[in-house]
């Protein structure tokens, strides 16, 4: 297998006697949208920095296209959570500056336009708004044409439709073959965007694997129907966790059953004599595995991702 653009090995940060990092083995393969999930405090952005040579580890080692991450810097983009800029100068020419320090760059129109930005050329950060400031720090992260970008909670200030430009722009870039990595709390967008979703906790990789791997970490499926089977009977089926029924008077109405298995709570409903319609079956959330492995600390990383 080809080496990794990233490679992180035993990776620990540690402040005073607090593991900020605990640990952390991590492989990521050109091409790849990997998604970095946690809760607050597991030690995703103190990794992402050390990952970009921005934080010396206590110990372990990093690698980044086979070598120190400074080294490499000119073939790397980062969209951090603080990103300041200098407010007297206006975009175009934050840009351009940024610009300046690669051996190759975008040209200003181009980045521009792709971190959609174009109306704000003339305009100086302190005229920005929250999700305009993101937008630039977007593009300033990718001026310099970056095999490899790093992304903090990229989408924390975009409202829907900005968040969607901006998954276009990046889903433009991996058409490239550039490799992305981001952290986000924002869990139906990583369900959504990466192909592959590591979780961390008390800065520990915990579980690393596809989106559907991990969801089906949690078994168990979600039935939506309308039935008048009475809650009593439904809570008897067979598999049955849970079951939460709309307010109102009994009678026909919106039901949801928790349930390790669909099968067989539809067979026994089908059987009965009760109206069942409107049936909506779904398997477990990526927010529930994440709740579920985050709070029990359940499984660890099968794969080595080498």
């Amino acid at each position: 297998m080809p080496q990794p653009v990233v490679r992180a090995r035993e990776l620990r940060k540690t402040y005073g006697t607090v593991d900020a990092v605990a640990g952390i083995d991590l492989g990521v393969h050109e091409g790849e949208v990997v998604a970095v999930l946690g809760p607050n405090g597991a030690g995703k952005t103190t990794t992402i920095e050390m990952l970009l040579g921005l934080r010396t580890p206590t110990s372990g080692t990093v690698e980044v296209f086979g070598a120190e991450p400074l080294t490499v810097r000119h073939r790397v983009g980062a969209m951090l959570q603080d990103t300041d800029a200098p407010e007297s100068l206006t975009v175009a020419e934050i840009i351009g500056l940024v610009a300046s320090y690669y051996p190759y760059r975008l040209p200003t129109p181009l980045v521009l336009e792709r971190a959609d930005l174009v109306d704000q050329a003339r305009m100086r950060v302190t005229q920005l708004s929250g999700g305009q400031r993101a937008r630039l720090s977007f593009g300033l992260s990718i001026v310099g044409d970056p095999d490899l970008l790093y992304l903090d909670e990229p989408t924390a200030s975009l409202d829907v439709g900005a968040r969607r430009a901006f998954w276009t722009q990046v889903s433009a870039l991996t058409d490239l073959g550039k490799t992305v990595l981001f952290s986000t709390h924002n869990l139906a967008e990583a369900d959504a965007v990466a192909g592959r979703i590591v979780v961390i906790a008390r800065g520990l990789v915990i579980h690393d694997g596809t989106p559907a791997q991990i969801k089906a970490l949690v078994a168990g499926r979600t039935l939506r129907l309308v039935t008048d089977a009475p809650v009593a009977v439904v809570r008897e089926l067979p598999g049955v966790r849970s079951v939460h029924e709309a307010a109102g008077p009994p009678g026909i109405r919106p039901v949801t059953i928790q349930a390790a298995t669909a099968e067989p709570v539809l067979h026994a409903l089908f059987a009965a004599p009760y109206e069942v319609r409107d049936l909506i079956v779904a398997e477990a959330s990526l927010e529930e595995a994440f709740v579920h492995l985050t709070s029990t600390g359940a499984g660890v990383a099968e794969e080595d991702h080498r």
